[in-house]
């Protein structure tokens, strides 16, 4: 039997599982976007929060830590006795299970990703959560539900593969417009130099010209004057 609550801001489930049979179960088939919380050194029920999509650790209000700590302490034999407890809690993705762990045991991928906060009693939050509590009695669900987040997380992944293929195909198609636009402005200047060049001969020629033709009339008046 599996248990599921909603925070009291009403936006995110809180699950856990009866006893350690269900806790191998949510172990098993959580989700990305799961949070795991279990009181530490002691033995305590597994209760997960399931964030939205790209939140992580810093995105969980003090609030709903408050809520999930509160209730996996109300849900552990020896610490619900106790005046305060600590609460680790981390991603379920850094949940590290191997064949020689007992039932509901963890290790981690990476510890240092594991969070501690000290949790005292609250037994309001745990009633307000109490009163949204339903039950599905066997597991088969927890199975239905992770399948369709990994045939989900495939799709999303071609998507994000096709997006990522147009987004590098426009980049070269940019890239070589660049190239292009590049060669044609080289060009351009290259034509530019020649006109210049070109316009430059021109005009030296239009002066050796004008030169040469007042060179002539100076000879010839001068001709005129000496009487030739």
């Amino acid at each position: 039997m599996v248990y599921y609550f909603k925070s009291r801001c009403g936006e995110y489930t809180i699950y856990m599982g009866k006893d350690k049979y269900e806790n191998e179960e949510l172990i098993k088939y959580g989700h990305p976007e799961d949070v795991w919380f279990h009181v530490d050194d002691l033995s305590s029920a597994h209760v997960y929060l399931r964030q939205k999509k790209g939140q992580t650790l810093d995105d969980i209000t003090d609030e709903l830590v408050v809520e999930c700590t509160s209730l996996v302490k109300a849900n552990s034999i020896a610490g619900c006795k106790k005046s305060s407890v600590y609460v680790i809690y981390t991603r379920w993705k850094n949940l590290k299970k191997t064949s020689d762990m007992v039932e509901g045991q963890v290790s981690y991928f990476r510890p240092e990703n594991v969070r501690r906060i000290e949790t005292t009693k609250n037994k309001a939050v745990v009633n307000d959560l109490n009163r949204t509590k339903t039950e599905i009695v066997g597991t088969n669900h927890l199975y239905a539900e992770f399948q369709h987040r990994q045939r989900a997380m495939i799709d999303e992944k071609k998507i994000h593969k096709k997006n990522y293929i147009q987004e590098q195909r426009e980049k070269e198609k940019q890239r070589k417009l660049k190239v292009l636009q590049a060669q044609q402005q080289e060009q351009q200047r290259e034509q530019d130099i020649r006109d210049t060049i070109e316009k430059t001969r021109l005009l030296n020629m239009n002066i050796d010209n004008n030169n040469d033709d007042d060179d002539s009339s100076s000879s010839d008046e001068d001709a005129d004057s000496l009487g030739f």
